[in-house]
């Protein structure tokens, strides 16, 4: 406890809660969307990712359209949940990350992609009545 006290006196943020990436629910209870996919720069990553082998860091901040800083932290909980793989190695002295889905990412992904689905055809089918 006097860690916690210590720790906001200079400044440290409180750790976030976990991401819920469980979609299963009691009986009669819509699921839930995996919170950590349903970012766009997330989903923008892994989606990027079913459609080839591998993406370099490069490449995946030019389909995104967004900065080096904001990439980085989004790949890294990708990884942290075991959704992406990430490699770097070198080319001659520049570095290169590159990028995989994983087969927890793609379970995850075709998971959130059916969740998708399935609320557009409910949305649909209210729609038309």
């Amino acid at each position: 406890m006097a860690e916690a006290g210590a720790a906001a006196r200079r400044g440290a943020r409180p750790a976030a809660p976990p991401l819920r990436r469980d979609t299963r629910q009691g009986p009669g209870t819509p699921p839930q969307l995996d919170a950590l996919i349903h970012h766009r720069l997330r989903l923008g990553i892994l989606s990027a990712l079913a459609a080839t082998d591998v993406v370099s860091f490069n490449e995946l901040k030019g389909i995104l359209k967004t900065t080096d800083g904001n990439l980085s932290v989004h790949a890294r909980k990708l990884e942290d949940a075991g959704y992406v793989t990430c490699t770097k190695t070198f080319e001659g002295r520049r570095p290169r990350t590159e990028y995989r889905l994983a087969a927890p990412g793609r379970t995850a992904l075709h998971r959130y992609l059916n969740h998708m689905e399935a609320l557009i055809q409910a949305t649909r089918d209210t729609l038309t009545h």
